[in-house]
């Protein structure tokens, strides 16, 4: 599994959103988890295939979010209001 939370810069749009889910989809990641700090969301990127996530859910932030396989946690993401502006 792999955690990113998004950047401040100009490059988070491009980087975090497109570039890192597709660069950790063609290394086989099972999940990725973006936190982004500008949507106050979670988005879990899974079941990758030919270099892209074939299954994204996304969640604000408040809500329980659900890692499947092979993590099989339930995320509490209430605490992550406190860390946006």
């Amino acid at each position: 599994m792999a955690v990113e939370v998004t950047s401040w810069d100009a490059d988070a749009a491009q980087r975090d959103r497109l570039d890192k889910p597709d660069g950790y989809a063609a290394a086989g990641i099972p999940v990725y988890v973006l936190i982004d700090r500008d949507d106050c969301t979670v988005t879990v990127f899974t079941h990758p295939e030919d270099g892209r996530y074939r299954q994204q859910v996304n969640a604000p932030f408040g809500a329980p979010v659900e890692i499947p396989d092979p993590v099989n946690i339930t995320l509490d993401t209430d605490p992550l209001k406190e860390f946006v502006d």
